[in-house]
Parts: C-alpha cells; structure tokens; sequence
C-alpha cells in the first residue's frame, strides 16, 4: 500500500443507483455532509443503472451545482455488478469507497474506512450485522457463504456486500480479471491484499422499495458458485460412478442367484424397472445440465463482449 499525504488524498465514491428518484437526492445531502468535514479531495460517480424514471435527470442537475459529481449513465440496465464495474474502471482516485444509494449503507463510516487505509489496510470490507432483511434472507445468505467457503478456494464472510474501499493497488490488481460473469464479493478477496473486516449495523432504506429482487440474488448465487467452483461437476461425476458402482452390483447379484439356482427368486416388476429407468435419465440429464452451465458460462465469456454501455458522461472534473 501507498502511503499519500492525508490533504492531497483522492478519495473516489461510487454509487451504482436504479429507479431512485425519490430517495437521490436525500442520499447525496447526507453524503456531502460527511465528506465536507474531510480534508480529502473527493470526486463522487454515480452510476445510474439505466433507470427509466427522472433518477439520471436530478443527478444531472445536481452534477450542474457541484462539479465534484460525475453522472454516468449505462445505455441499459446491466445489473448491479457490471454498474460497480463500470465505476471502477473509471474512477482515477488513490482510494475508492463503493455503497449503495439507499441509505442502509452507513455513509458516517467513510471517516473511519480512510483511517484504516492510513492504517496499512489495503482492502476494508464491511460486514453486515443484526440485518433487517427478514428470517428468509438472513438464513439463506448464512447458508450460501458457508456453502461457497466450502466448495470453492476462496472465503467469503457472511454478511459481507459491495460496502467497501479499496487502494489503487488493490483496484488496478482487480482489473486484471477481465471476467463477464463478475461477482466482486468473490474476486475481490481472491486477489488476496491486506484486509480488515468493518462490522456496521444496516440502516432503513431512505424510501423506495430494494431493487434486489428474489431472482437477482439467485443469478448471483449461480454466478458465485459457477464462477468460483468446479465442485457441481465433481458432484455429479461421484453420483455416475455411485450409480455405476450399484449397476454392477445387481449384476453380480443376479448371477449369484443364477448360478445357485434361485433364479426364481427374482421376480421382475415393472415398477421398480422403470423407476430405475427414470432415476437414471433424471441423474444424467442433471449431470448434463450442470455440464451445460459451465459451457454457457464459457461461450459468453469468449465472446468478449463488454458487460456494460456507456450512454453518456456528465463530468466537469476529472480525479
């Protein structure tokens, strides 16, 4: 880690926002509050994830008043990921915070986030406690840190999101990865670096209602455990040789019964025939789907194709 001095730091804030007109500009008040207490030079993008509603016009106007602002605006709605992504290649700072603009990221923590980079941290990743998502959300995010930690060669803590800063080394090592299906809880303590884990209690929302549907937390599930596991492939290869190793049983068994003359003792019925028969379709076909997965993952990864547009620029000041 680079040591700057604390008064010519470049502090670079990324906020990926979609369909939050209603609560933008309550965010960015509380936002200016905090940074304008700091001696640092910040320089703000935010990225609006192709929303559809006035959210790219009030942070276009608000950019008019305040030339430390810099409105992107994606051609269309990439996700979460590729927004986080697209702010990250361009910000230029020597450090960079990424957070939600919803507000349930503390934004009174940045202060103490730059005073463990000073302190030697490379990376300071916040970690969600006593969560306000529900019993369902809670139990299964528990269940799939703890199955990816197992699977895979990388540990992810519980609780841990997109809350985070991050040094210009840890930035310019992270863009090294050119990977279409990103998932930056994963790849960032994949690139190693020194780091400290930040507790912080999550906040309501501002207003508006999350934008982290149901299914978008199962693709990032999927893109998690694909991206950074072969495990399901191992999974489905060990129940082949299971159901190989049976197959072959039975045959030694009847033989047995053959040669000892108590063949009459194997009365075949159709139904146990046709459930094994469906067994084993419905085993291989998984097997084949899960291969699959890794195929199409493959396939759109060679195509090369960028995993965000850039529409349009709003910046009056470059870090």
């Amino acid at each position: 880690m680079e040591l700057y001095n604390k008064n010519k730091l470049i502090v670079s804030i990324i906020i990926p926002v979609y369909m939050e007109e209603k609560i933008v500009h309550s965010f960015h008040d509380e936002l200016i509050k905090t940074i304008n207490t700091l001696p640092y030079k910040f320089v703000i993008y935010y990225i609006d994830d192709g929303s559809t509603d006035g959210t790219a016009d009030i942070l276009n106007n608000i950019a008019m008043k305040d030339n430390r602002i810099v409105v992107v605006e994606l051609s269309r709605n990439f996700g979460h990921q590729s927004a986080l992504s697209a702010g990250l290649d361009l910000a230029q700072g020597d450090i960079i915070i990424t957070l939600d603009g919803d507000g349930q990221h503390p934004i009174s923590m940045i202060p103490e986030m730059i005073n463990l980079y000073f302190s030697g941290y490379d990376i300071v990743q916040t970690q969600r406690i006593e969560g306000k998502s529900g019993l369902f959300k809670e139990s299964t995010s528990r269940m799939f840190y703890w199955v990816i930690s197992k699977i895979s060669n990388i540990k992810i803590s519980p609780g841990t999101a997109d809350f985070r800063l991050m040094s210009r080394q840890a930035i310019e090592a992270l863009k090294l990865l050119p990977e279409y299906h990103r998932v930056l809880r994963g790849l960032i303590p994949w690139i190693g670096f020194q780091t400290v884990i930040l507790p912080y209690k999550p906040l309501d929302r501002i207003g508006g209602s999350t934008k982290y549907s149901l299914k978008k937390m199962m693709r990032l599930a999927s893109d998690t455990i694909f991206s950074f596991s072969t495990t399901p492939i191992k999974i489905s290869i060990g129940i082949g040789v299971i159901f190989f190793i049976m197959a072959i049983l039975e045959v030694i068994y009847t033989l047995c019964m053959w040669f000892s003359n108590n063949i009459n003792r194997l009365a075949p019925g159709w139904t146990s025939l046709m459930f094994i028969s469906l067994l084993g379709n419905s085993l291989i076909l998984i097997s084949i789907g899960v291969v699959g997965v890794y195929v199409g993952y493959v396939f759109q990864q060679v195509k090369g194709r960028p995993i965000y547009i850039i529409k349009s620029i709003n910046k009056n000041v470059g870090d």
